[in-house]
């Protein structure tokens, strides 16, 4: 599991000219699925992206989370994340999940943040989005889950 995170001021996403989506304050979360990703990614992945310390406190430092803050999440399903590039011009996405096994798994996640108290705004499963926001800072990050071959389940030791 693979999620490119952006700070938000402000986001929506349309569908056929309409919102489905719109947050103020929070996250842009933009959400692949690959093979293997099950219970263990969307939890790990949904505390991880809740608690991680990145808008600023009084001080200017980034020491604050989504919770801190109040903040809101626009989560958004993004098959293009397992685009793989590394051969020819035209990305393989042999390793994205299957569109069935991602929607359910993408629904999951979008629960497990709303456990929280998070008010999860989202955009259409497999439609063509378009997603506009304002991102500030501008703060991006990529979190991975061990599936996704990036970060480990376990904490860091170090």
């Amino acid at each position: 599991m693979r999620i490119v995170i952006q700070r938000a001021r402000d986001a929506q996403v349309t569908v056929d000219g309409e919102i489905t989506g719109k947050i103020q304050q929070g996250l842009v979360l933009l959400v692949g699925l690959t093979d293997g990703d099950g219970e263990k990614d969307i939890q790990y992945l949904a505390e991880k992206t809740l608690h991680l310390r990145i808008f600023e406190d009084e001080a200017g430092k980034m020491n604050r989370s989504l919770l801190d803050v109040g903040g809101e999440i626009l989560s958004v399903s993004q098959f293009t994340l397992y685009g793989d590039c590394r051969k020819g011009r035209r990305p393989n996405f042999m390793a994205a999940a299957k569109p069935e096994t991602a929607e359910r798994l993408y629904n999951r996640f979008n629960e497990e943040l709303k456990k929280y108290g998070v008010n999860v705004q989202t955009g259409v499963f497999g439609a063509m989005m378009d997603v506009s926001f304002t991102n500030d800072g501008p703060v991006t990050l990529i979190l991975e889950s061990q599936n996704g071959k990036g970060a480990s389940l376990q904490p860091s030791k170090e």
